[in-house]
């Protein structure tokens, strides 16, 4: 066993001792330059806080604000609240137990109040509110048409509580936009984007008065472009979607992007769904817009088609050589159309220079052009590229250029001779034929009944079409009717007539 040298423990403890000072002080040293220098790419500079005064460190993230509020601090003035009040007509209630001295006990004029003495109708006030955005220093507010269409009285609300009477200076119901105007000074405007260059994806931010809270904000993306919405008194190509939290009340307020230019003008909502909003593209509010206020009304070009998707089925039936455009189902008589040279069965691929990828194209692009300018149509037809000029016509002649349907008649006593194929049976169709059933063709053939489960179901036919056209081929009675069905073709595109209106029909 080893001997404990008392002086070697003294020398050792020594040792520990002076490496522990050592580094204390090293620690110290290093503590104090910290305070006063920093490491640079160039070296080591002096710190700006010699007094030895406690700095917060810097954040490891960006302080900055973000670019919403700036955009909103621009915008939200000339987002104003409008209050619109409708008079409409009151039915009085009635006590259905009055003459009844049971009832009347229970059930008299303390339970049913002094509405049920009336004996006439009331003319009573409605309140609604919705937004809109000042366009110009003349006073012009661009909201919807459904916030201001039938109100009596229109009260518009600013950031700042100045309010105003404002008057309608025009409405356009197909787009749902409308024009109102204040009379007053230094108002604050909203510019006016491009919603052809907004792309989906970028950062948006709506303002209005949902449910009644004044100048709210909400941001989200472009999810999409160039929807379709279809509801009752709603049928437009064109909307810009955001999943931006839109809400009653938000209707006619402004669609903002990431630079404070408005981009569209919320319009609609899914109900039942989150994050599913519509907006006018402002592109099409800006012509609308000028529109309105030099006439009070949209002078919008017609053109008097019916038009429908290519659909592959379509395509192969119909040995047409594109996959992208839109066909012609039908030409309305009298129209620009049918004036011009476009005929039923063409195959749009452009307007006015425009590639057409769908039917929504065509409507969006006419829509989109006033009456009298002349438009190019680029088609296919039979298989060669045609190019046609239109001058369309105004949208106001289209009302006495629908096709009519011919009055029904007396049923013929006599049954008319029928075939059926893949589970469809049809009748041929005459002129007697036709005007005894109000039908508005002469030719083809009648279906009468669609066995169930069929293949005959499945190709979308209905008891009343008149079919006539099969995969290009005419149908003029039953037996081209029948050789035409037993053609075994892998895609049958039918031409029918339904309701007065011609349209493709195609299936595999």
């Amino acid at each position: 066993m080893e001997k404990f040298s008392f002086g070697g423990g003294i020398k050792k403890f020594a040792t520990a001792a002076l490496a522990a000072l050592v580094l204390f002080a090293g620690g110290a040293a290093g503590s104090y330059i910290a305070t006063r220098y920093t490491l640079t790419e160039s070296g080591i500079a002096k710190e700006s806080n010699p007094g030895g005064v406690a700095v917060a460190a810097a954040p490891l993230l960006s302080n900055a604000k973000s670019p919403y509020v700036d955009i909103v601090k621009r915008s939200s003035p000339a987002v104003v609240n409008i209050d619109v009040e409708t008079m409409v007509t009151e039915q009085p209630m009635v006590n259905p137990f009055q003459g009844n001295p049971f009832f009347e006990e229970f059930f008299g004029e303390e339970f049913f109040g002094p509405q049920q003495r009336q004996s006439a109708p009331r003319r009573v006030p409605r309140r609604a509110k919705g937004s809109g955005f000042i366009v110009s220093k003349e006073g012009y507010i661009l909201t919807n048409n459904h916030v201001v269409e039938d109100a009596d009285k229109i009260r518009v609300t600013m950031l700042d509580g100045r309010t105003f009477d404002a008057k309608k200076v025009g409405q356009d119901p197909t787009f749902d936009l409308a024009v109102i105007q204040i009379t007053a000074n230094d108002l604050p405007v909203l510019p006016l984007g491009d919603s052809n260059a907004t792309e989906v994806g970028e950062q948006v931010v709506a303002i209005g008065n949902p449910h009644g809270f004044e100048n709210t904000v909400t941001a989200g993306i472009i999810s999409a472009k160039n929807r379709t919405l279809q509801a009752p008194g709603v049928n437009f190509q064109g909307f810009l979607q955001t999943d931006a939290a839109i809400n009653p009340g938000n209707s006619g307020g402004p669609l903002i992007d990431i630079n404070g230019n408005v981009i569209g003008i919320n319009t609609a909502i899914i109900p039942y769904a989150q994050g599913i909003g519509f907006a006018v593209p402002v592109n099409m509010a800006k012509q609308i817009m000028d529109d309105l206020i030099k006439h009070g009304e949209v002078r919008r070009g017609w053109l008097g088609v019916t038009v429908q998707p290519l659909t592959a089925s379509l395509v192969e039936a119909y040995k047409i050589p594109v996959k992208e455009g839109a066909i012609i189902a039908d030409v309305q008589n009298g129209s620009p159309a049918q004036k011009f040279g476009l005929q039923r069965g063409d195959v749009i691929v452009s307007v006015n220079g425009k590639d057409v990828k769908s039917s929504e194209d065509v409507v969006f692009a006419v829509r989109n052009i006033l009456a009298g300018e002349k438009v190019p149509f680029g088609i296919y037809r039979d298989g060669k590229k045609m190019d046609i000029d239109v001058v369309l016509g105004d949208i106001s002649d289209a009302k006495g250029a629908k096709r009519q349907t011919r009055p029904q008649s007396r049923q013929s006593q006599e049954a008319p001779a029928e075939s059926t194929k893949l589970g469809i049976t049809v009748v041929a169709n005459s002129a007697d034929f036709s005007r005894e059933h109000g039908l508005s063709e002469s030719g083809g053939v009648v279906v009468t009944s669609i066995e169930r489960g069929s293949r005959g179901q499945r190709l979308g036919l209905r008891p009343g079409d008149v079919v006539l056209e099969v995969n290009r081929n005419k149908i003029n009675s039953l037996s081209d009717w029948e050789k035409a069905m037993d053609s075994n073709a892998g895609a049958f595109g039918f031409l029918v007539s339904r309701g007065g209106q011609t349209l493709f029909i195609s299936a595999e």
